[in-house]
């Protein structure tokens, strides 16, 4: 029976959420091309890279934009959106996190981010975790973000694990369906505890014990 070995954490929205930093800032960017933006909206851009999720904004567009007009709105909204960040302490931390991650560093487990986000390192300095993390795999290190199982194949070849001994925690389908493209368990948490394809779903770290997690594959094959 196989057991876990490493657990690759997903970071907003497991993490921490700076959701709402994310809403204001593509919100900011929005409102400034005079282009419709809601929650609704929002909530698409889940998991998802920047340039994709500034494709999925433009949708509504009034207008078309060339390639160099792209980058440039891309660099404006995270701009918003790093300034926005200033406000993170550990405080924003989410429940369950800090336990779960001393009880899986105190039994060897090793930990990981595997994150699509360019600015996973200055968000886990800003709440005191950066130091926590064995490997931090985020936007900086791949060239297809999720669905594609890119960034969690990165985080287990720098831990030195096989992708059967990880288990990645998500709270998008679209991180779910990168974990499981990578031939990995998944536990599915909050927005993303709905979607039946996750292996295990819960609705928050809270819900869930560092034994349950390390269970072999009678729950998690």
């Amino acid at each position: 029976m196989k057991t876990i070995k490493a657990v690759i954490f997903d970071l907003d929205g497991v993490i921490v959420s700076t959701d709402e930093y994310h809403f204001q800032a593509w919100k900011r960017l929005a409102d400034s091309q005079g282009i419709p933006f809601g929650r609704e909206s929002n909530d698409r851009l889940r998991g998802v890279s920047r340039m994709e999720s500034l494709e999925i904004v433009l949708e509504k567009a009034p207008k078309r934009y060339l390639p160099e007009e792209k980058r440039e709105m891309a660099e404006r909204k995270n701009a918003h959106f790093r300034e926005l960040l200033k406000k993170l302490s550990p405080s924003d931390i989410l429940p369950g996190v800090v336990d779960l991650i001393k009880t899986l560093k105190e039994r060897q487990v090793k930990i990981a981010i595997g994150s699509s986000s360019k600015n996973a390192r200055p968000i886990l300095r800003a709440v005191g975790l950066e130091d926590e993390f064995d490997v931090i795999a985020d936007g900086n290190h791949i060239t297809r973000s999720k669905p594609d199982p890119e960034i969690f194949t990165i985080a287990a070849t720098r831990l030195g694990v096989s992708p059967e001994e990880c288990l990645v925690v998500e709270d998008a389908e679209a991180g779910v369906e990168a974990a499981l493209a990578a031939g990995m368990s998944v536990l599915a948490i909050g927005a993303a505890a709905r979607y039946t394809r996750a292996t295990r779903s819960v609705e928050n770290l809270c819900s869930i014990s560092a034994d349950e997690l390390l269970l072999a594959e009678s729950v998690w094959g």
